[in-house]
């Protein structure tokens, strides 16, 4: 199976750093996040309008979940963002204008498809013929690297695009790019346990319930969240879809290698960019790949039976990673550059840095940035490569904050950061 990169070159960075990681797991773990971890959001701490419920104590959103068709079947996703602004506010999903640059050079990362009206509609939406869906069949497996928990020694993603998909739309006849990730597909019922016809992150599927005369309610799905930072702030996203299968793996997501197209590598605010900034890393102390692995029960299937899983991920145990621009930053510049796609720069602490104890959680774009331009003995991409683009995206819709709105940077990028 195709890897993030030639892990060669992680283990050659010395045994210094592959014994050290292990050290830093075997403690307590991590400190707790700041911000709410119990009971729900409130709802001016969510971004997403469309959220019905954010469960902090069971570590998920509730969405409402549209009915679709592709290749003859039912097709359920979720809507939760538009490249127009308009459209998105009266949607109440997120504004991402980036997205228009999605189908540059890259024809196959939007999903164009058709809308479908009944003849007879009162009051209710149409439905979406999507040309493609995810096969929700395969077994997720992760196993853990022998030397280290990351790289791992099998990385097989519980869902695998199939022909045509891309959770990236454009409707016939317009030019706006919705972000509609497939999440189940069949007319169920739905396994939330196993996953063999969801996403590995649906917790529960509610179908529509008739409340009247011919009236229904809308049916919602609940998933699992993902906790990072942005800002300085603890955040909450989704992870759908990834174009690596190990990251798929990780993120309990989709796999979809032709996203790895999407316009362009290392773009960020550039010129015809689709993409944002996220920065994970490899074995940071309380925070990483590693750490996931460890302390996030990552190996496990995702359900709320599992109360271990979904404990571990609200107090800590998630990968904690990074984002660049968020939607409610108070510079327009930096709100409208989100996009839910997110271009991965990957760190790597180095063996200096683990011996000194300076691998310590990281919550801040430009405090990245800055400490790799200026401290590459600390920080390096993977490898000792120099840090920047990492070669694959991920599809994380933002869903809100626990403690203070991400407003702007903590600091100021220092020259030729990359920021």
């Amino acid at each position: 199976m195709r890897r993030f990169f030639d892990w060669k070159y992680l283990v050659a960075i010395g045994s210094a750093v592959l014994l050290a990681v292990p050290a830093l797991l075997s403690g307590s773990a991590a400190a707790r996040l700041p911000g709410q971890t119990r009971g729900s959001l409130p709802s001016n701490k969510i971004v997403l309008d469309s959220a019905l419920r954010v469960d902090l104590t069971h570590d998920f959103v509730r969405l409402p979940l549209h009915e679709g068709t592709a290749n003859g079947e039912k097709a359920w996703y979720i809507l939760t963002e538009a490249s127009d602004f308009g459209l998105a506010h009266d949607l109440d999903v997120n504004f991402a204008p980036k997205l228009a640059n999605m189908g540059i050079a890259c024809a196959v990362c939007v999903q164009d498809v058709t809308l479908h009206a009944p003849a007879v509609n009162a009051f209710g939406e149409a439905r979406i013929n999507f040309q493609g869906a995810p096969d929700f069949s395969p077994d997720r497996v992760l196993v853990p690297g022998v030397d280290s928990p990351f790289p791992p020694a099998t990385a097989e993603p519980g869902s695998v695009a199939g022909p045509g998909y891309s959770p990236f739309i454009k409707i016939q006849g317009s030019e706006v790019i919705y972000n509609a990730p497939i999440v189940a597909t069949g007319n169920g019922p739905f396994d939330v346990t196993t996953h063999s016809n969801t996403e590995d992150r649906v917790l529960a599927i509610h179908p529509a319930k008739q409340v009247g005369d011919g009236q229904f309610s809308q049916p919602t799905v609940d998933l699992l969240l993902v906790h990072g930072f942005d800002a300085g702030q603890p955040i909450l996203y989704i992870s759908t879809e990834s174009s690596d299968p190990v990251a798929a793996t990780l993120e309990r997501a989709t796999f979809v290698p032709a996203l790895a197209q999407a316009s362009f590598l290392g773009g960020d605010d550039f010129l015809g960019s689709a993409r944002e900034r996220i920065f994970p890393f490899v074995n940071g102390r309380g925070q990483g790949l590693n750490h996931l692995i460890t302390k996030g029960h990552a190996t496990e299937d995702a359900s709320l039976q599992n109360g271990a899983l979904i404990d571990a991920l609200v107090h800590g145990g998630d990968a904690l990673n990074v984002q660049g621009d968020f939607p409610t930053q108070s510079d327009s510049r930096h709100a409208n550059a989100y996009s839910p796609l997110w271009d991965a720069q990957i760190g790597q602490w180095t063996a200096k840095a683990i011996r000194l104890g300076l691998n310590t959680r990281q919550i801040d774009e430009n405090q990245i940035l800055n400490l790799a331009a200026t401290r590459p003995d600390l920080l390096t991409g993977v490898g000792g490569a120099p840090f920047g683009a990492s070669g694959f995206v991920i599809n994380c819709p933002v869903i809100g904050f626990t403690d203070h709105r991400p407003v702007e940077d903590l600091v100021e990028p220092v020259p030729l950061a990359q920021a």
